[in-house]
């Protein structure tokens, strides 16, 4: 039977287009409407100017649907949700951080009125750096949540309890899943009832099944009634419905969801469990032949899926199973690639490499894997930034939305399965305006499934890069060695 499409509402139909090539569509900071001077003063000592386009058009949005302070929506009206769909490296982190903290600058009373939940303690960290660099000096108060402290650490972080009952010690918190649903149920006093932000990062990655119930306990959180003291039924929400003369009558704090991917999700059934109130979509995700010359979107085209860096050039390497490891070092030792970010599919598959790479000598490498400590990643990654490592071996589960300087060479040592993940592993060098090289490995018996992929996706301009087998015959006598001293470690 012909595949029934799906109705799209219309909000996904039409979304407001952000332009895509970010070198050309720089907004000076000043020429967006709205943005406190402390905050300006703020993006200039950080050495920001201007801003990309997608922050030129969410930040005022954001600043927009809480003009009237975070309690009400304008008029009495619940501030829509926001939907922004962005390639990596567009600016996503900063175009809801800037709002947040101004939103919350006359804050008196320290409440978590802004809450961002990540898929991953390094994408956590991450964000609550940049919160901390526009908070510092406001007294507003940020608190990470990732497990990388003792759950006991956690709740002192978060809480205190007085002779009057319990006190929040943060305005904003940035957290990953698992440790903020134990939060939720098992920290006296931790309350989300006065929560205005819930900002999903990754939305595409949180709304999997594993996190939705995460999501649920959020909303659910926000909306429980608190029962310690009467003063807080003065700010009682009421669930989300029409606006009546009694649910008026008190000054509502509306939750307002603000959703952030490079691959947000077209379905419409999952975007429905989310629950989103009458969003807006902004996107710089579109085809150039079908835009209204006022930005709005006609007939999208939906071949044209994702957006790829406007700097990134894509190859492929045909290749089978025993060439693979020669290929990579090819690469390193005869192209003489530098500032390699390399995937495998597991941690095994990255583990095992790394060893055989450095057996094989002549590469500074390392590998980037949840089998080390965040500290010795962060090491890492920092090293690799300095250019001391040339390559840096990873999964994707460590690499994810991960912002890392300066890659020149993208190499997926093995084909991803997805196209989601090619986007977003291709998506981590080739940021802000630079340029980029992206290398698949393709097995043969794949090749045929993986150009597949990539042309459903509306992605065309990847080209075949045949290595000859001449190209490896130097590197087989040192690399048959390698394995041999690997085979003897494992051992």
């Amino acid at each position: 039977s012909p595949q029934v499409q799906p109705f799209l509402p219309q909000w996904l139909a039409q979304p407001k287009l952000v332009q895509k090539r970010i070198k050309d569509n720089l907004v000076p900071i000043r020429d967006v409407p709205g943005i406190h001077p402390r905050l300006l003063k703020k993006l200039q000592m950080n050495g920001i100017e201007s801003f990309f386009p997608v922050q030129a058009e969410v930040i005022p949005a954001i600043l927009q649907s809480a003009s009237n302070g975070y309690l009400m929506g304008q008029g009495g009206y619940r501030p829509k949700d926001i939907c922004v769909s962005a390639p990596t490296g567009s600016g996503k982190t900063l175009s809801f951080v800037i709002p947040i903290v101004q939103v919350l600058l006359d804050r008196v009373v320290c409440q978590v009125r802004a809450l961002v939940v990540l898929p991953t303690k390094e994408l956590a960290q991450q964000v609550s750096k940049v919160f901390n660099i526009y908070t510092d000096g406001t007294g507003l108060k940020v608190v990470l949540i990732t497990g990388q402290k003792s759950f006991a650490k956690e709740q002192e972080m978060l809480v205190q309890k007085k002779v009057t009952g319990y006190c929040s010690l943060a305005d904003i918190i940035v957290a990953t899943p698992g440790r903020l649903t134990d939060h939720i149920s098992q920290t006296p006093g931790f309350s989300l009832t006065q929560l205005r932000f819930l900002i999903i990062d990754e939305a595409d990655r949180m709304i999997d099944d594993m996190h939705q119930n995460c999501l649920n306990q959020i909303v659910k959180a926000a909306f429980q009634v608190e029962n310690d003291s009467g003063s807080n039924m003065l700010f009682q929400r009421t669930k989300p419905g029409p606006v009546t003369a009694a649910s008026s009558c008190y000054p509502q704090i509306p939750l307002q969801k603000l959703l952030f991917s490079a691959t947000l999700t077209q379905d419409p059934e999952k975007l429905q469990q989310l629950d989103l109130f009458q969003p807006r979509l902004f996107t710089s995700v579109y085809s150039e032949k079908n835009t209204l010359g006022d930005g709005t979107a006609i007939e999208q085209d939906t071949n044209k899926k994702y957006t790829l860096p406007e700097g990134l050039s894509q190859c492929y390497v045909p290749c089978d199973l025993n060439s693979k490891p020669l290929l990579l070092l090819h690469f390193m030792l005869t192209m003489k690639f530098t500032r390699v970010l390399c995937f495998t599919n597991s941690r095994e598959a990255s583990h095992r490499l790394f060893l055989l790479i450095q057996a094989f000598g002549g590469v500074t490498v390392a590998e980037f894997s949840s089998r080390l400590p965040p500290n010795e990643r962060q090491r890492t990654m920092k090293e690799f930034e300095q250019g001391k490592i040339q390559l840096l071996i990873s999964t994707d589960a460590t690499a994810r939305g991960i912002d890392v300087k300066e890659v020149n060479y993208v190499i997926n040592y093995d084909a991803p399965q997805f196209i989601r993940t090619y986007i977003h592993r291709v998506g981590r060098t080739a940021r802000a305006g630079k340029v980029g090289v992206a290398f698949s490995l393709v097995l043969r018996i794949q090749e045929r499934r993986f150009l597949r992929m990539l042309k459903d996706a509306g992605i065309q301009d990847i080209k075949k890069h045949p290595v000859k087998g001449n190209a490896l015959k130097p590197l087989v006598q040192q690399y048959e060695e390698a394995l041999c001293k690997l085979e003897k470690t494992v051992k």
